[in-house]
């Protein structure tokens, strides 16, 4: 009886996380610049912090941030913030020495820390936030039961993850990698500009 509920769910769930954002731009820099299995860490990070957000959806805290500015614009500033933080690092990208274009595309990245990155990027995003306090209290009829919106939420996670290492897939490719280990530090700070627009964009967002 909740199959037409859980359709419009994941519908809704297709279309934002197919949209191109913070996440994204994570996961498509950890895949070219250090390959498939950093790139498909941090999709697993992004997935995880799903798990964050339905948890204090599903426990009525989304509701209590949705009506505090103060901790709106807390959470909003920390995302700011280490978006910007991690912008700037890929902005002091250097060129590589000649004969060294391979080597920095095999880079060493150890699982913690592509994890983190991409469990950090969705984690502290409030418009993740807001997206998932709107899923479950507007789409979500409130009578669901708890278990069946549970189950809900395993599936975006699962989803999420899923789609991220399919996109990590992609950019992880040898023929995609060889293309930017040319060009590798004007990827790096293009993504970095990506990341500082994203997080001042998040800075100056508003509660609606």
């Amino acid at each position: 009886m909740y199959w037409a509920e859980f359709l419009t769910v994941a519908l809704i769930h297709l279309l934002a996380v197919a949209s191109p954002g913070p996440d994204f731009a994570v996961v498509v820099r950890e895949s070219v610049t250090h390959g498939r299995r950093a790139g498909t860490w941090t999709a697993f990070g992004v997935g995880t912090a799903i798990f964050l957000h339905v948890g204090y959806s599903l426990l009525g805290i989304g509701l209590i941030v949705s009506q505090s500015i103060m901790l709106f614009n807390a959470l909003k500033w920390a995302a700011a913030a280490y978006l910007v933080y991690i912008g700037f690092k890929a902005l002091r990208a250097r060129p590589a020495a000649a004969g060294e274009a391979v080597q920095v595309s095999t880079v060493e990245r150890t699982p913690r820390a592509a994890w983190i990155a991409g469990f950090m990027t969705n984690g502290l995003n409030p418009k993740a936030t807001l997206f998932f306090l709107s899923l479950f209290t507007v789409v979500i009829d409130p009578h669901t039961p708890l278990l069946v919106q549970a189950g809900y939420g395993v599936y975006l996670a699962l989803a999420t993850g899923l789609w991220f290492c399919l996109v990590a897939m992609l950019f992880s490719q040898a023929r995609v990698r060889a293309t930017f280990a040319r060009m590798g530090h004007w990827f790096d700070r293009a993504m970095g500009a990506v990341l500082i627009a994203l997080g001042i964009r998040i800075a100056f967002s508003e509660m609606r």
